[in-house]
């Protein structure tokens, strides 16, 4: 496999405990399938804690760390100083996965806001990039975003939508995340986001265990699984493989500047 072909997986979760039997495994599978680089993102402070570890141990592994907002729900005070330190690892490469989630609603949408903007302000005094969770929460993200994070650095994580809200995104001026359901037939809102959007703004993702690409749906997802997405968004895009990969790393590490060293 030629060094063009080198594909990136900017959203796992690795350190769940659904990989708990075949941690080791999954990782070599993936560098077997030429991912060459993960992104192991926290959701609240123990996973936070967990993707810095993982970095620490796995030299192709870089880790996100903040608070989701399924996740708010008995924070102790402080719970922001300790992303801070998270943060200042020199392997964390962004403030994540933070947003908003009205499907859930775990949390009231007043307090899912006020976190979310919280660590939209860290980033910003870190010089940190995001990656957002945002479901069933769009225009109340997009306002967020648009007040507090436009010109900031980001990462729409596992994007769903239409071209209309991709391009509310893109104005903004974050990147697009692709995931497991780009491969799904009956996807044609993403499938019209893959081929419209220009290349210089897609990542592709896992979201693993979650999301599992076709023709592997209801299995778990895992890290080599993201050349799926990525032969997807090439085949749709009428492009070869190797342009795509390139790109997305590339903007991996443009969205990601620790990850460059």
């Amino acid at each position: 496999m030629s060094d063009t072909t080198l594909l990136i997986d900017t959203h796992a979760h690795l350190a769940l405990g659904q990989f708990d039997e075949d941690r080791a495994a999954a990782i070599a599978r993936a560098g077997a399938a030429g991912v060459a680089r993960m992104v192991e993102v926290g959701f609240d402070l123990p996973s936070s804690r967990a993707a810095i570890a993982l970095a620490e141990a796995h030299p192709q592994i870089f880790a996100v760390v903040g608070v989701q907002p399924n996740h708010l729900d008995g924070l102790a005070d402080g719970w922001l100083d300790e992303v801070r330190a998270l943060a200042a690892h020199p392997k964390a490469v962004a403030i994540g996965e933070i947003g908003l989630d009205y499907h859930w609603m775990k949390s009231p949408p007043a307090d899912q806001e006020r976190a979310f903007r919280a660590q939209l302000a860290l980033a910003r005094a870190l010089g940190l990039p995001v990656v957002i969770h945002s479901r069933e929460a769009k225009d109340d993200t997009l306002r967020v975003l648009d007040d507090a994070a436009r010109g900031q650095p980001g990462v729409m994580h596992s994007f769903l939508g239409d071209w209309a809200y991709a391009r509310a995104c893109l104005e903004v001026g974050f990147l697009l995340s692709l995931s497991g359901p780009l491969t799904f037939p009956k996807s044609a809102e993403l499938h019209e986001v893959a081929r419209l959007a220009p290349l210089a703004t897609l990542l592709v993702e896992t979201d693993s265990p979650y999301l599992t690409p076709h023709p592997h749906r209801g299995q778990r997802n895992e890290p080599a699984r993201v050349r799926l997405v990525a032969e997807k968004l090439a085949a749709l895009r009428g492009e070869p493989l190797d342009v795509v990969a390139a790109a997305v790393w590339a903007n991996a590490e443009r969205v990601f500047p620790r990850m460059r060293g």
